[in-house]
């Protein structure tokens, strides 16, 4: 294995933005842009949502500018030239249908994906998207990262980290400005009760259904502690180091997951994990 194949502590980069409706090509320079001054400089860069187009109800307006698959293209190119991973989500075509399929791309050109579970009724995405039926836990440089997206954050069932299954939960969104509050405030319930490091990284902005977007991207350690935040309606590209052996000891000291309740979760009745 390489020499950073195994890492005592990560990187983690969040990039905060607006996006531009419908617009893949163009969000993909300005996003390029934007991470260039991130070469060598982190493990892990996570995006918002849908970071190609903005939360769409209309896949089949965006999937015709992706034939190609350019955006997979970019993420491949960026996670090589910047030497580090790329995670988002983006409108997917998959047989007769369309998924909201979040993206892990390593440096190394490994190509992971989930596509998103629970899709948010309350704005139609169940009537244009197929749900995915799987959890996905990526194991990259050492670290287990559960991946996520937006409404997935709502159910701690699903989000459970049983027997410390995972060190990092990465949770991509598109989440309005309305609901800020749960946003927050379920982003440090699930770092606290799985132990473990979570993700959140939100946009900012109104986007072409003229919803708003307060951002509130957060990193949150296993403890409940902020160590990313900055003010609602602000753009950023900031980078924290998250720690194994913190992360172990305090495991070790506290170990709640012991003493956890066992179940098996079925997302529907042919499949169970």
């Amino acid at each position: 294995m390489g020499k950073k194949a195994q890492l005592s502590e990560i990187r983690v980069s969040i990039l905060q933005t607006d996006l531009l409706w419908h617009a893949p090509a163009e969000n993909r320079t300005q996003l390029s842009q934007k991470l260039a001054t991130l070469k060598g400089q982190t493990d892990l860069i996570v995006l918002p949502e849908m970071f190609t187009s903005g939360f769409t109800i209309e896949p089949d307006t965006v999937s015709h500018l992706e034939i190609g698959s350019p955006t997979l293209n970019w993420m491949t190119e960026q996670a090589k030239q910047l030497n580090a991973a790329l995670c988002g989500s983006t409108v997917f075509q998959s047989g007769n249908g369309f998924t909201n399929r979040l993206w892990f791309v390593t440096p190394e050109q490994s190509v992971h994906h989930y596509d998103k579970v629970h899709l948010f009724r309350m704005g139609g995405e169940n009537e244009r998207y197929q749900a995915g039926n799987e959890r996905c836990i990526v194991e990259y440089r050492g670290w287990k990262l559960l991946l996520t997206i937006c409404y997935d954050l709502r159910f701690p069932v699903f989000c459970r980290n049983r027997q410390n299954e995972y060190d990092v939960m990465v949770c991509v969104a598109n989440w309005p400005s309305a609901r800020r509050l749960p946003w927050r405030t379920l982003l440090t319930a699930r770092a606290i009760e799985n132990q473990s490091y979570v993700v959140g990284v939100n946009r900012i902005g109104k986007d072409g259904r003229d919803w708003h977007y307060s951002g509130d991207s957060l990193a949150v350690d296993y403890f409940g502690r902020t160590v990313i935040d900055y003010p609602e309606n602000t753009p950023f590209l900031e980078t924290t180091l998250f720690s194994r052996n913190d992360l172990d000891t305090f495991r070790d000291k506290f170990p709640t997951w012991m003493d956890a309740d066992d179940f098996t979760l079925s997302l529907n009745p042919s499949r169970s994990f």
